[in-house]
């Protein structure tokens, strides 16, 4: 059985930092491109970071380059996402997702992920 959990959330102020972690079972970790996507409430998901197996390389939305670092722990089976300089607008909640098939190429597309986390919730007051 496959699971991927997020914690990490909660209820910061603009400026602050948090980290986020997914923990995941059931994959070959190595072998999977991880991501984090976020939804705000009426709004679409959109893609955060990605970091495709074995961590080679690592992709971001421009929204957040310069802010945010994604990294992965193959020891933990684990996916990290820090989070520097937050914003109001960046309150959502944040996913992982896990794609056998993802490059880095298309890790910003949500339909190349196979798994997906239940979010842990990310609110940034102003």
């Amino acid at each position: 059985q496959v699971q991927l959990v997020e914690s990490g959330g909660g209820l910061v102020q603009a400026g602050d930092s948090l980290r986020l972690s997914c923990a995941t079972s059931g994959i070959t970790f190595s072998l999977y491109t991880m991501a984090w996507f976020r939804q705000a409430p009426g709004k679409e998901r959109e893609f955060v970071a990605g970091v495709t197996r074995f961590g080679y390389s690592t992709y971001y939305a421009d929204s957040v380059k310069g802010r945010v670092t994604i990294s992965r722990d193959v020891s933990k089976n684990t996916v990290y996402l820090q989070m520097n300089s937050l914003k109001p607008e960046e309150t959502a909640v944040y996913s992982c997702a896990a794609g056998r098939r993802a490059t880095i190429s298309t890790s910003s597309r949500s339909s190349e992920y196979d798994y997906w986390g239940q979010g842990t919730q990310v609110t940034v007051s102003s």
